[in-house]
């Protein structure tokens, strides 16, 4: 907790008067309760009550100056302000994107590329009748832009299940000369021009519908996997009046599993082999829905309301950038997945930090198989 920008979070608090007829547990003994659950996976408010309770006499020490009850911890979910969350997450995703501002992401290219998707989390329609999904289920979809140099999230928007993917294009502010890499749920000609007039560059994959008139032929290598890559106008009933520029057409047979898919982009300088390379790193976003789904508690929520799914979202989100930062700052070669298993269970430890997270599982298990002696020659 050492690594939270403190005067950041009571700033935003003072934005929001999150603090305001507030007694006792405040905002950060919110966030650092929250922020506990995340780290040791626990299951419910009572769950943590009964944990945070056996550590009474450390509680003051990590920086929670309250006594924990769950009725107030599930009255302050309840009502303390999400946009508090989701602004903090914003601060640490600030803190967290310069430093891995040269991590490698598999594709040998300096612009910043990101990965846009959405997932959807299932919930109980008669428990969170906000949420609204099909006639007898609820849901909430986490629409995300991932940066894919450290698969840090840089935008992220919780909408019930009926909000369609390709409307949070309305909320992005293009970066101009940065890529945008998504599937074919955003295929909207008339928001993607958006994006080509602002001097952003994207990668999609085509609909089998899509037409388009085919106005020049490149070079290309087909030993590569690759069968065209061509100059488009788009030629449907409403697409050439909703994008008005040429666009790039690319085939490429995938070697693995002999599927051909078809690219478009608006980029017309990088090699057709690495716009391919480019939707292929596109499966970042996916697991790292699937990596928070498992290892952070965003399935399984400590309250009902709008506003606590929304503040338990956005502080798992700061949680995970959280880790990221410390991984960095303290030049931990662990994974995240590492990090986040050995803190479960040493949280109340008094080992510094870099002690604890400087060497892996694997690495000690090493150490010890070298020592062993020799049996056979």
């Amino acid at each position: 907790m050492e690594h939270l920008p403190l005067h950041t979070f009571r700033r935003i608090v003072s934005r929001y008067a999150g603090e305001r007829k507030v007694q006792s547990f405040s905002c950060l003994d919110q966030f650092l309760c929250m922020a506990f659950a995340q780290l040791t996976f626990r299951e419910s408010l009572r769950d943590i009550e009964a944990f945070l309770r056996a550590q009474q006499s450390k509680l003051y020490h990590l920086g929670i100056r309250s006594a924990v009850a769950r009725n107030t911890l599930a009255h302050a979910n309840a009502v303390r302000d999400w946009r508090i969350y989701a602004d903090f997450a914003q601060s640490l995703i600030g803190i967290a994107r310069p430093m891995y501002v040269d991590e490698p992401f598999g594709v040998d290219l300096r612009d910043t590329v990101y990965a846009l998707d959405a997932t959807t989390i299932d919930l109980c329609l008669s428990v969170f009748p906000w949420a609204p999904f099909q006639r007898s289920k609820a849901a909430i979809r986490l629409h995300t832009l991932l940066d894919l140099r450290g698969n840090i999230p840089t935008f992220i928007h919780i909408s019930d299940g009926r909000v369609g993917e390709v409307t949070v294009l309305d909320q992005l502010l293009p970066e101009a000369g940065a890529f945008y890499v998504m599937d074919r749920g955003f295929h909207d000609f008339k928001r993607l021009y958006r994006f080509h007039q602002a001097g952003s560059f994207f990668v999609t994959r085509a609909r089998s519908n899509t037409k388009a008139q085919r106005r020049y032929s490149h070079r290309i290598d087909r030993s590569t996997g690759l069968i065209c890559d061509q100059t488009v106008f788009l030629t449907g009933k409403f697409s050439p009046n909703d994008y008005l520029a040429p666009l790039r057409r690319i085939r490429f047979r995938d070697p693995q599993t002999a599927k051909t898919l078809t690219f478009l982009t608006n980029n017309f300088n990088l090699p057709a082999l690495t716009i391919a390379e480019l939707y292929r790193c596109r499966w970042q976003v996916e697991l790292f829905f699937k990596w928070i789904k498992q290892h952070l508690r965003i399935k399984a929520f400590f309250g009902t309301s709008e506003n606590a799914v929304k503040s338990q979202v956005w502080i798992a989100v700061s949680v995970y950038v959280l880790v990221a930062i410390v991984k960095k700052r303290l030049q931990i070669s662990a994974s995240l997945y590492q990090i986040l298993q050995i803190l479960s269970l040493t949280l109340f430890e008094r080992t510094p930090l870099d002690q604890l997270l400087a060497r892996s599982v694997s690495d000690e298990i090493d150490d010890l198989a070298a020592k062993q002696l020799i049996l056979f020659d």
